[in-house]
């Protein structure tokens, strides 16, 4: 039989070692394809740069690179945007949540009827009225003061103060206090219901060391000053009502109570005086978060307020307009529809929104305001102005 001839069964003879068999097979080349080379040998250190290394300081080494900054993965996300949290969760859900089911006009009316089984959506104005309230209702991140301001008297700067202390009070469910910084005598403790104790500013003035210790001084201590508004969840904080007294309230005394006030209440109202030169009156402006110009429906009152604003501007005010609204009142059941345009226009040029509030016979009676019986209009009218002013703050 023919046996193929294979290269490696015929040994070369230049390759054979000598004295090894007939037989010898040469092994083949080693297969290098595919593996990687062979690092270069390193020479055996010097001993005598070793020792130079050791012993001479100047002689260093490269320090060896520092290991890598450990990187922070970025939050999981879809499409590269950040995967919602569990607050976002819950803010989404109470946002989508709505404001239930009609109560006002026929569409509350079919709902009763039908025992709930139709519920209509809420109207346009129920909607509104939901969420002036819930603007009134959002939270500040920290005590907030409404000053009314207009120089002449009969302005409506009493009355509108007592009125957002009942909206805000019975809105928020209370943490609102109303006070009289007149620098001599103001009517809010006569407008406002009475109390069993006659304190005042001055009172609680002449006792501020008590609450010098934040520690112990309670809310409750204010009781002896304050004068609670009952169901209208305010309190009052009246002006000086001692006719043997002669001082006025200086600015540092301003200071000081409001600084006490902000400790213990989340919104303050400030009634002023007609006194733009006081000192009280310019400290109370200083301090606002927001000023509201009071005016009724008359010329000189409507005057009154604009010839203020031109006096602020001029002092330096600054963004005077965008921290200041109007509250409009009627002073009698029919105005002068003409003036009302007019005051409305040029209030709106010179403050950020103007609010009309109707003729109330229980605010302009001059008695202490009967905060049950106002008009659903004013009660209303009031909301929308209140809104306004959480808005603003």
């Amino acid at each position: 039989m023919t046996q193929e001839n294979n290269p490696y069964d015929e040994p070369d003879s230049r390759t054979r070692p000598a004295g090894a068999p007939s037989h010898w097979v040469t092994p083949p080349p080693p297969n290098t394809a595919g593996r990687p080379p062979m690092p270069p040998t390193q020479p055996h250190p010097d001993p005598s740069q070793e020792a130079t290394r050791i012993t001479n300081p100047q002689v260093t080494t490269t320090p060896a690179p520092p290991p890598p900054a450990a990187v922070t993965p970025p939050p999981p996300g879809v499409h590269g945007q950040e995967v919602p949290s569990a607050t976002d969760f819950l803010d989404r859900r109470a946002e989508s949540a709505g404001f239930g089911p009609a109560t006002w006009g026929w569409r509350g009316a079919i709902r009763r009827m039908s025992g709930g089984l139709i519920s209509p959506k809420m109207g346009q104005d129920e909607v509104a009225y939901e969420q002036d309230r819930a603007m009134i209702q959002r939270d500040f991140d920290g005590p907030r003061t409404i000053v009314f301001i207009n120089p002449k008297g009969g302005a409506a700067k009493t009355t509108g103060v007592l009125a957002a202390g009942y909206t805000f009070g019975t809105v928020r469910g209370g943490g609102i206090v109303a006070w009289d910084n007149n620098e001599t005598r103001g009517t809010l403790g006569i407008r406002g219901m009475r109390s069993t104790h006659r304190n005042t500013t001055r009172e609680l003035l002449d006792n501020l060391a008590a609450f010098n210790n934040v520690y112990q001084s309670r809310i409750g201590d204010l009781g002896a000053f304050v004068r609670s508004q009952g169901d209208a969840h305010f309190d009052v904080l009246a002006s000086d009502e001692r006719p043997d007294v002669t001082g006025q309230i200086h600015a540092d005394d301003f200071g000081q109570v409001h600084q006490l006030l902000e400790r213990f209440y989340k919104v303050i109202l400030v009634d002023t005086g007609n006194n733009m030169r006081a000192e009280n009156w310019l400290a109370a402006a200083d301090t606002a978060d927001l000023l509201v110009v009071t005016s009724t429906v008359r010329e000189d009152t409507g005057y009154s307020g604009l010839w203020m604003l031109d006096a602020l501007q001029e002092s330096g005010y600054a963004d005077l307009k965008l921290k200041t609204i109007t509250v409009l009142s009627d002073p009698s059941p029919k105005v002068d529809t003409n003036l009302a345009r007019d005051l409305t226009e040029v209030y709106t040029q010179r403050t950020r929104g103007v609010y009309r509030v109707p003729f109330d016979p229980v605010l302009v009676a001059g008695s202490t305001v009967q905060y049950s019986q106002l008009s659903e209009e004013t009660k209303m009218s009031w909301l929308k102005a209140c809104a306004g002013m959480a808005h603003a703050l």
